[in-house]
């Protein structure tokens, strides 16, 4: 009997053992399958927290709906009457002091359009006609695994990158753009470079590809934690261990033992390795193979939810949240107007905001030491500077992520290459998985799950 051991109950590992199982099933296999998490719950990154009214998500907060639409897993749940769609609304840069919309015609703060660059508040007329080298410039010497940052700043100029797109950008990826390659964020933008000429022609000529409708996030009626809720439910032929932390894994004559720390030891054929690097490079006394794992770079966060007592109605009608421009002015990143956003996160009406605090923020290094109520004290006074909303709070949540956002910097993709050929070398049978390496998104660890389960079925 083959015995496959899922380490990490997040999304991936979820999505990974539910594949392996349905394969179980359909082939009458005694294949053991076990999946073990350290934590009380499953689900990693996706937690959903109840409060007051209020439905707020200590992690990931949505889906990217264009991801889902050629996967099955939802309907595979039974999750398809649960799903809702975010409300539309236009983001703000907080900057100088105020809220300035971000161009609609824009895609990452990118200009789709010579009327989204010329109407634009945050950029003076200066860094406007520097954008304009775009149209005239060709591409000779950059590549898919070069820069992002050095590439939009050598044909957009540098005050259109770092006033509207690097905010944006940088908050989607968690990274300085000179940082983050093309191929790891917005590879495309040097195929329309090459086949139209102009960053700002291609993005023009491909509107529908980022446009395509309003309903371009999803989220489940009850919250998030409603895929990982249904996942367990369908997880009837596997075994599931929470609270149970893998200690050590070390080779043995017929594949892996893994050590855990209820003192029990699983002799396994495979061993999926779903959870952080970080958490990863602990399981093997293996130096080299420490130094591989010590490649890879993550980011911290702090997020905080706070409800109030006051109408949502409060905040600017045809918005859904802003990013802060430079970190002079406010303490946070971005904040996003949650019940704006997300109608079933406030049955109420009342208004539900969520702020973002990164480390390449200056004050991150004393807000990680404060306790909750100095942190939503903190966060208050970014709300009134920003919304002059002067209200106390009736609900809150703070999380503390710490280095646990994958950072996709230029040595990545190599360091993932690395990685696998030193495992497959010398650990055959020990399976990288996760954001760690392969995707951030939802759909995306999704896909990795499904992708690792099969490439361990294809050796049944």
């Amino acid at each position: 009997m083959k015995t496959v051991v899922i380490i990490g109950g997040g999304i991936t590992g979820l999505s990974a053992i539910y594949e392996l199982q349905k394969w179980k099933k359909s082939h009458k296999s005694d294949v053991r399958l076990v999946l073990a998490e350290a934590s009380e719950h499953l689900g990693g990154k996706i937690r959903t927290i109840k409060q007051d009214g209020f439905v707020m998500e200590a992690g990931a907060d949505s889906i990217v709906a264009r991801k889902m639409e050629t996967m099955t897993t939802i309907e595979e749940l039974g999750l398809e009457n649960e799903v809702v769609f975010n409300a539309t609304g236009r983001s703000y840069i907080y900057s100088d002091g105020e809220l300035k919309l971000i161009p609609e015609d824009a895609v990452f703060g990118i200009p789709a359009s010579i009327e989204s660059l010329a109407k634009s508040t945050l950029v003076s007329a200066e860094g406007k006609v520097a954008a304009l080298k775009d149209f005239y410039t060709k591409n000779e010497t950059f590549t898919k695994n070069d820069s992002i940052g050095s590439f939009l700043e050598h044909f957009l100029g540098t005050e259109l990158v770092e006033k509207q797109i690097a905010p944006v950008l940088s908050g989607v990826y968690s990274g300085k753009l000179t940082d983050l390659t093309l191929a790891s964020t917005l590879p495309y933008l040097i195929d329309y470079k090459e086949q139209y000429g102009s960053i700002i022609k291609g993005l023009e000529a491909n509107k529908q590809r980022f446009k395509g409708g309003e309903r371009k996030f999803i989220s489940f009626k009850n919250g998030l934690g409603s895929i990982i809720d249904a996942f367990e439910e369908k997880l009837d032929d596997t075994e599931i261990l929470t609270k149970t932390k893998a200690v050590k894994i070390e080779k043995s004559k017929s594949g892996y033992q893994v050590f855990l720390d209820n003192q029990e030891i699983i002799e396994a054929d495979y061993v999926v390795l779903s959870i952080p690097n970080t958490a990863a490079e602990k399981l093997i006394d293996d130096l080299e193979l420490i130094n591989e794992f010590s490649k890879f770079k993550n980011s911290s966060l702090i997020s905080v939810y706070m409800g109030f007592d006051v109408p949502d109605s409060l905040l600017p009608s045809d918005g859904t949240g802003f990013i802060a421009a430079n970190t002079d002015e406010l303490s946070c990143n971005a904040c996003t107007w949650t019940s704006r956003k997300w109608e079933h996160t406030s049955g109420s009406g009342n208004l539900l905001v969520r702020l973002f605090y990164k480390n390449s923020h200056p004050a991150y290094a004393s807000l990680e030491k404060m306790e909750k109520e100095e942190l939503l004290e903190m966060a208050l006074e970014d709300i009134y500077k920003s919304l002059g909303i002067t209200a106390k709070p009736v609900a809150s949540e703070v999380t503390k992520w710490a280095d646990q956002m994958p950072n996709y910097l230029i040595s990545h993709p190599k360091g993932v290459e690395s990685l696998e050929s030193k495992l497959a070398a010398d650990y055959p049978g020990i399976i990288l998985a996760g954001c760690s390496y392969y995707g951030v998104g939802i759909p995306d660890c999704i896909q990795n799950g499904i992708d690792t389960a099969r490439k361990i079925i294809l050796t049944f």
